[in-house]
């Protein structure tokens, strides 16, 4: 995606929900917010499970670095209880909100879950992709990622650098089978 196509895409945003179903703007980058990092996910994707503990790991990392995670839930029959649900048994204190609308999925390319859309401060759309390489295809994994780039991709922003790598394949749950 275009950088300057991010900005001028935001005031599109019109049916992201945080859960009590008020419309937010999670790309706001507001005071002190150096990059706000979209995390696709799904209530019943495993490898998006399985990637629970690094998210809040990196999340926490990198809070205090002007960095701010948002969960974004994508599929339509993941309901405001299912996701509640979700958060507490996956121990996130992130905010979460609905796409139903697959706005911020067309905004920024994804079509996996689990897959990361980082947007620095002007809302430019500098890392799009997975969060690090311990899956190799579906049904193949690592026992430990040897590349970490979201990771990367943060330490790049947050030091006021520019990001190297910019997109990689995100392996998930494809988002195309679970929007029909």
């Amino acid at each position: 995606m275009i950088p300057w196509m991010v900005a001028a895409s935001l005031a599109l945003l019109t049916q992201v929900v945080d859960l009590n179903g008020h419309a937010v703007d999670p790309l706001k980058a507001g005071p002190g917010v150096v990059a706000n990092v979209l995390v696709f996910t799904t209530t019943d994707c495993p490898i998006s499970n399985r990637y629970a503990p690094e998210i809040t790991r990196l999340a926490d990392a990198f809070r205090g670095r002007g960095v701010r995670f948002s969960l974004v839930y994508p599929v339509p029959t993941d309901s405001v209880a299912l996701i509640k649900q979700h958060l507490s048994a996956f121990a996130y204190r992130l905010p979460a909100v609905r796409d139903t609308g697959q706005e911020l999925v067309k905004l920024t390319g994804v079509s996996v879950t689990p897959e990361v859309a980082v947007l620095d401060a002007r809302g430019r759309l500098v890392y799009r992709g997975r969060i690090d390489d311990r899956w190799v295809d579906f049904g193949r994994d690592r026992p430990a990622p040897t590349t970490h780039d979201l990771e990367d991709a943060l330490d790049a922003v947050a030091g006021g650098r520019p990001v190297a790598v910019t997109e990689t394949r995100a392996v998930g749950c494809f988002l195309s089978d679970l929007l029909k």
